[in-house]
């Protein structure tokens, strides 16, 4: 780079570069107050057409120093746009929303599945809550309604009696159980019984097809009680385990088989319950609102960006990019509270705060200070009273 005396042995041609930025900057701004009828006057509007005819000329102290004036007046008058904001206009800016998009693009194809999966696995373990309750409260009702399977009735063997000999000679002392229905203690209604023996079996068959459903949803992270795809009939090895049997020839053998069947369903639902708690809580409370976060600052730089090219405004910013850092942050914040409450009966999910925290992460951060300000602030030590002027007599 030649030093100052080099450039001024070179003659007035030698300038300094920011002599023809300022001559391009006031002609974008007299163009612009042209297109959209802003009045000039004549003194700054020869100032700058003037530093133009006479740039190739070399720039002399008059015609420099009226064209920072002129560049002064122009930027005044037609503030907030800019000269830059105007080169931005002209300038490509689909990168700018080309990059907004794909970023919006990439954490809704996140959001999106991992929202939907956490909605039908909440759903699906509270399902599994009912039923489990319903489950259990048929099991106490059909125990307490027939209590315990009654005794087998049971007759004596009839002697034999040995053929050429006198008297009779027992053959065989055991004894013989005989078959019955099953017994139903005085005063029940086998209608309602029956009724409600279907309705166990058909809670417990529920229950099992929503765990299943639910055990993939947390990544098959439990072990089936039940594989009949390893028995020689499937269908018949299922109906076994859940169905009741047809006509109820033993009441009791049924409710039993179905407990025993019950028993196991619940152990594999509430584990389902527990690990779909842990593992979509953690995203819940955790991953989910900084993601929506981000996608509130998409969000708003989109439409910052749609109203600033309306009006011309737009400058590019490394600022843009600082604030998904702080969206993300104050995302992670919320992740912390509880539903947040507007007056006196709407409320605030998380999920939704923090899409309005990464739309105005400067509102949130001044509500974090507000409520620091809050904590921290002392009281002030009271004073005990002056004493009262004692009268002198």
């Amino acid at each position: 780079m030649p030093s100052p005396d080099e450039q001024h042995a070179a003659g007035t041609n030698a300038s300094p570069a920011y002599f023809d930025e300022a001559l391009r900057d006031a002609e974008r701004l007299l163009k612009y107050a042209a297109e959209i009828g802003i009045e000039v006057d004549a003194s700054t509007r020869d100032a700058v057409l003037m530093a133009r005819s006479q740039r190739h000329l070399g720039w002399d102290h008059e015609t420099a120093a009226k064209l920072l004036a002129a560049l002064t007046w122009l930027a005044a008058r037609l503030k907030p746009v800019t000269a830059e904001s105007l080169q931005a206009y002209h300038a490509d800016t689909r990168a700018t929303v080309r990059t907004y998009l794909r970023i919006a693009i990439v954490l809704a194809c996140v959001i999106v599945p991992v929202s939907v999966m956490s909605f039908v696995a909440s759903a699906l373990s509270n399902g599994l809550v009912h039923d489990v309750d319903a489950a259990n409260k048929l099991a106490v009702q059909l125990r307490s309604q027939l209590g315990t399977a009654p005794l087998p009735v049971a007759v004596a063997a009839t002697p034999a009696v040995a053929p050429g000999k006198r008297g009779a000679v027992p053959v065989k002392e055991a004894v013989v159980p005989v078959a019955s229905e099953p017994v139903y203690p005085p005063g029940t209604d086998q209608a309602e019984v029956v009724s409600e023996m279907q309705e166990y079996a058909s809670t417990i068959r529920v229950l099992y097809d929503r765990s299943r459903k639910l055990n993939w949803l947390v990544l098959r992270s439990e072990k089936e009680p039940f594989k009949y795809s390893q028995t020689a009939n499937p269908e018949r090895a299922r109906r076994e385990d859940f169905e009741v049997t047809p006509g109820l020839p033993d009441f009791y053998a049924d409710r039993e088989r179905l407990t025993s069947t019950y028993q196991q369903v619940r152990n594999f639902a509430q584990d389902l319950i527990t690990d779909q708690a842990v593992f979509y809580g953690a995203i819940t409370v955790c991953l989910l609102p900084v993601l929506y976060a981000l996608l509130g600052t998409c969000a708003y730089l989109l439409r910052t960006f749609e109203d600033q090219m309306s009006s011309r405004t737009f400058t590019p910013s490394v600022a843009n990019s600082a604030r998904f850092v702080i969206a993300a942050i104050g995302g992670a914040v919320v992740g912390l509270f509880n539903n947040f409450t507007i007056g006196t009966q709407a409320s605030l999910s998380p999920l939704a705060l923090a899409f309005l925290v990464g739309y105005a992460v400067d509102v949130f951060f001044t509500f974090l200070e507000g409520l620091l300000k809050a904590f921290s602030k002392s009281t002030a030590p009271t004073l005990p009273p002056p004493p009262s002027a004692v009268s002198k007599p």
